[in-house]
């Protein structure tokens, strides 16, 4: 379901404690016009932005489960020749409105768009915060395992081996090394730092983050038939992905041409088009 209007607003019209997670990445401070009147970035001072920001997740923080998590992406602007620390700011102030933050992952991008500056490195990575409301919460670490890389090509077979010795024979009276094989691991828990090419989406005139890079998220913080939350929803990438993966989506977005791209973006993800209701979704 597309919700089209302020986020705060429709939100509020969501019943509380329904939400698995939340996955979205808001507007960049003063970057761009959406084209709608009072939208989000468009702020005089960087402190207005968050401050309806951290007003927004408020409204997510009601609507999630008590083990519900929010996974923020946001990237920074540069102002009058100075990074802002637009991601390290909005993650101080959700902490101080009550949420925990419990992780920090780095977005690597690969591939990146040319740069012309020339008396600073070229951006290369956006942040994504993983935020929860207790200390206990849903975290399927297994759903989001990755590849295990090991220095040499032995212990880089799908299915290795590894000899050891254990003392389980016996000698004399005396315990002997008998060599065993075990199996050596070829997955791993999900790093830190996740390496992935922005996807533009040519109908779209903003930026979209790619669906290889949110999928972790959806599957490690919503269970099959859960619902996933995106309140700046765009182009519907996130509806998209939990499509996909058999997740119940609700997209809020303030741009009602950008809902109606939203559903066709969705449909080219999951390869399907999703016809429920807010009440079937929150079922």
């Amino acid at each position: 379901m597309i919700l089209v209007g302020d986020a705060t607003t429709r939100l509020r019209e969501l019943p509380a404690g329904r939400v698995h997670t939340c996955v979205t990445s808001p507007p960049y401070f003063g970057l761009r016009d959406y084209g709608v009147e009072g939208q989000i970035g468009r702020e005089d001072t960087v402190e207005a932005f968050i401050a309806r920001l951290v007003d927004v997740f408020r409204e997510v923080r009601r609507v999630l489960r008590d083990d519900g998590t929010l996974w923020l992406n946001i990237g920074d602007t540069y102002v009058k020749k100075q990074r802002l620390l637009v991601p390290a700011r909005v993650a101080l102030a959700m902490q101080a409105d009550g949420w925990l933050l419990r992780d920090e992952v780095i977005w690597h991008k690969p591939r990146t768009t040319p740069s012309p500056v020339k008396d600073r490195t070229v951006a290369a990575h956006e942040m994504i915060y993983l935020f929860s409301k207790r200390p206990r919460y849903a975290y399927d670490y297994r759903a989001i395992e990755e590849p295990a890389k090991y220095p040499n090509q032995r212990r880089k077979a799908a299915t290795a081996f590894r000899r050891v010795k254990t003392a389980g024979g016996v000698d004399e009276g005396r315990k002997t090394p008998v060599e065993r094989e075990i199996v050596v691991g070829t997955t791993r828990r999900k790093r830190s730092v996740w390496s992935v090419n922005p996807a533009p989406y040519k109908e779209a005139h903003f930026a979209t983050f790619p669906p290889d890079l949110i999928e972790p998220c959806v599957l490690a913080g919503a269970p099959r038939g859960g619902t996933v939350l995106d309140p700046f929803g765009g182009s519907g990438t996130t509806a998209g992905v939990a499509e996909k993966h058999g997740r119940r989506w609700v997209l809020c977005e303030v741009n009602p041409d950008y809902a109606a791209l939203a559903k066709r973006r969705i449909a080219a993800i999951s390869g399907r088009s999703s016809g429920r209701t807010v009440e079937d979704l929150l079922a």
